[in-house]
């Protein structure tokens, strides 16, 4: 069920990817880091569709991980990435290439063998506050530095770090609204009387407007593959270190682990770098073909209607 569910929120949040894309297109270059940046998704619907999404996402999110460990449920999550590509090549009508034929199947096969050989177990503990601590300090060492460094560089790499740094504040928000969903359990009073979905908004709030910068400071490439390969592995080393999150990895399991992740990841490097979650750049590198091109099916109606016009 934990499993499903991840894969249901995974597909959300694709979706919600390609909406929030479309609504931030036409954003002014220096609006990055500023709040006109909102101002201008504010004013296009289709920007409030893919943030719908997102809620929806996260609610069956936060299902899966009530019934689930932080490690395995995130890592589910890297189907985000397989879902983007598909949404893409159906609506979009983009043709596969060699990257999306080798990255399906590869994300699909090292994610299986990784859950298979790995058994992820545990997550029951109940985090100590000191523990709270040195993951927080943690998670805002590497927003810190990775705000900073997208300051510098081209627009894939500012996209790039943009996206790392929302997407660990989003492993904290996913370790967050695990253990929210838990308190809920005994009641929106007990829940509301500690300090934890407090700080769920705030990370989630502070992460939401990273990954927007994200979205508009380069290609979609290389800020949806940051998204989606650094939140699951940061995930896992937040689960084991505050949940108790266990992974089986005695003697020959280790190796092979390691290679189904490094398999799963490069299946998902493979898609973030294909032409249907890039978009495909004009010439001029001007606009977006993700928010120009029309669908085949759109173009074809169209064509048609035009026929049928006396």
């Amino acid at each position: 069920m934990a499993f499903l569910l991840a894969a249901v929120a995974s597909f959300s949040n694709a979706l919600s990817a390609v909406f929030q894309r479309i609504g931030l297109h036409g954003a002014p270059e220096a609006s990055s880091m500023r709040l006109s940046l909102m101002a201008h998704a504010l004013r296009r619907p289709i920007w409030f569709a893919g943030l719908g999404l997102t809620a929806f996402g996260f609610v069956c999110q936060a299902v899966a991980l009530r019934f689930g460990q932080l490690s395995s449920v995130q890592l589910v999550v890297t189907t985000e990435l397989l879902f983007l590509v598909l949404i893409l090549w159906g609506w979009f009508r983009y043709r596969l290439t060699w990257r999306d034929w080798a990255g399906v199947p590869a994300s699909i096969a090292g994610l299986t063998a990784f859950l298979l050989l790995a058994r992820p177990g545990g997550g029951n503990v109940v985090p100590r506050f000191g523990d709270w601590l040195v993951v927080f300090a943690a998670v805002g060492g590497v927003v810190v530095v990775a705000v900073a460094l997208a300051q510098l560089g081209p627009r894939w790499f500012r996209a790039a770090m943009f996206g790392t740094a929302g997407s660990v504040l989003f492993a904290l928000s996913a370790a967050l609204t695990k253990v929210s969903t838990t308190l809920v359990t005994h009641g929106w009073g007990h829940l509301f009387g500690n300090w934890e979905p407090y700080t769920l908004l705030g990370t989630g709030l502070v992460g939401l407007f990273l990954a927007q910068n994200a979205y508009h400071a380069g290609p979609i490439t290389a800020s949806q593959s940051t998204l989606t390969m650094v939140d699951p592995v940061a995930s896992v080393v937040i689960g084991i270190r505050l949940f108790g999150d266990h992974l089986h990895a005695a003697g020959w399991l280790a190796p092979l682990e390691a290679v189904a992740l490094v398999v799963m990841l490069g299946g998902v490097f493979l898609l973030s770098q294909s032409p249907l979650v890039a978009g495909a750049k004009d010439e001029t590198g001007s606009s977006d073909a993700l928010t120009r091109q029309p669908s085949r099916r759109r173009r074809e109606a169209a064509a048609g209607s035009a026929e049928r016009v006396p």
